[in-house]
This record gives structure tokens, sequence and C-alpha cells, in this order.
């Protein structure tokens, strides 16, 4: 079992930055995969970023709303995946939720594929 644990979400004006957090216990994580996933108001869960675990090389790959904005990160020694964002907008207010799972499969945006999930963090972007 793989417990996770976002933080680092709040309040920030547009044009601002933040980092997230998703820790992890129970298991090294440089085996899995991760993810971040955003859910706003009303809307559906969807992918944010992703990375390949550390065997494969920690290969990035980015939802084209967040590209050249948003950097994911991992930190095998702190078990813990990072997500770097930029130049935030308001549309970027959602609930921030990380995932892992242990099978690629056919891509790291497959909401469906991922075995374990955090409870999410709060971001919010005011105008």
């Amino acid at each position: 079992q793989v417990q996770l644990v976002e933080s680092g979400g709040g309040l920030v004006q547009a044009g601002g930055s933040l980092r997230l957090s998703c820790a992890a216990s129970g298991r090294t994580i440089s085996r899995y995969h991760m993810g971040w996933f955003r859910q706003a108001p009303g809307k559906e869960r969807v992918f944010v970023a992703g990375i390949t675990n550390t065997v494969t090389g920690d290969l990035n790959y980015y939802a084209n709303s967040v590209k050249d904005r948003f950097t994911i990160s991992r930190d095998n020694a702190k078990n813990s995946v990072y997500l770097q964002m930029r130049s935030l907008k308001p549309e970027d207010t959602a609930i921030y939720v990380c995932g892992a799972k242990s099978f690629f499969g056919s891509t790291l945006s497959d909401m469906g594929s991922y075995d374990y999930w955090g409870q999410g963090t709060q971001v919010t972007v005011s105008s």
C-alpha cells in the first residue's frame, strides 16, 4: 500500500507561483509512475502532469494547458513528488491530487489506471 499526502496549496494572485508536494509512505515511490491531476468546481478531474518511474528515466509529461508553466519532479530520497507552478491563472483554480501507479499502461493521463490517490490540496488563483 502507498499512502499519498499533498500539501502546498493556497491562495495566490494571478501570475504568482506555488509548489505542491506529494509525500508518499508505505513504499518507495521510485518504482511508481506518478501523476498530478486537478478538479475544478463542477468539472471532471483532468490530467496535469506526470513523471515516469526512475527505472524508465523520470520522463515528464504535461497537459497542453500547463506546458511551459508547470514542472513535475521527484525526490526519491524524500519519497516525494513535486509540482512547481508558475504564471498561475484563475483557470488553474482547482483541487490538485497526486496519484501513483505501478504500470505505465498506455499513458500517464489515464486516471483509471492509477492505483493510489491522495486527498488533494486546494489551489485558488485570484484575478
